[in-house]
């Protein structure tokens, strides 16, 4: 029973320290607004980077990308075609890693990645799957390797 504690100790640990990473797809689905501001296709031309808009984004499944065009010249998204002064919706419904053609962007793609979001029931997925065979392991290990223990000595008589 101890060896099986002490495998879940190790296993939240290890699961604990990969959460971290995941962070950014630690929740439910939600809408995102990206707004495309004013004079960006007037950047991009000069190949300068609109500091408001990022060249990746992170989502989970279920996320709806709200893409707002505040800018006087229509651009593109992907499947999305908003134009100017409109918004166009994309519903992220599948786990995928995408390259999409954009217009808002010096490098004329936006990538997107698509993550299965981060639950408590996952988390703790992973403390139980990691947990328990190292504690099955470590039961039969101090099974199989006994400690040793000294003799003792009786007095010579």
């Amino acid at each position: 029973m101890i060896s099986l504690l002490i495998g879940l100790a190790i296993g939240a640990a290890i699961s604990e320290i990969t959460f971290i990473f995941l962070r950014d797809s630690a929740r439910p689905p939600e809408t995102i607004i990206l707004s495309i501001p004013p004079g960006t296709a007037q950047s991009v031309a000069r190949g300068e980077q609109p500091p408001s808009l990022p060249d990746k984004m992170t989502f989970v499944v279920g996320d709806s990308l709200v893409v707002r065009n505040q800018d006087s010249v229509d651009h593109q998204l992907g499947p999305l075609w908003v134009p100017s002064g409109a918004e166009a919706n994309l519903k992220l419904g599948t786990v995928a890693s995408l390259a999409y053609e954009c217009s808002f962007q010096t490098s004329s793609y936006m990538g997107i990645d698509v993550r299965e979001p981060v639950t408590m029931g996952t988390r703790l997925y992973g403390i139980f799957y990691a947990g328990l065979p190292l504690g099955v392991l470590l039961a039969l290990y101090s099974i199989i390797i006994p400690v040793k223990k000294e003799k003792e000595t009786s007095p010579a008589s």
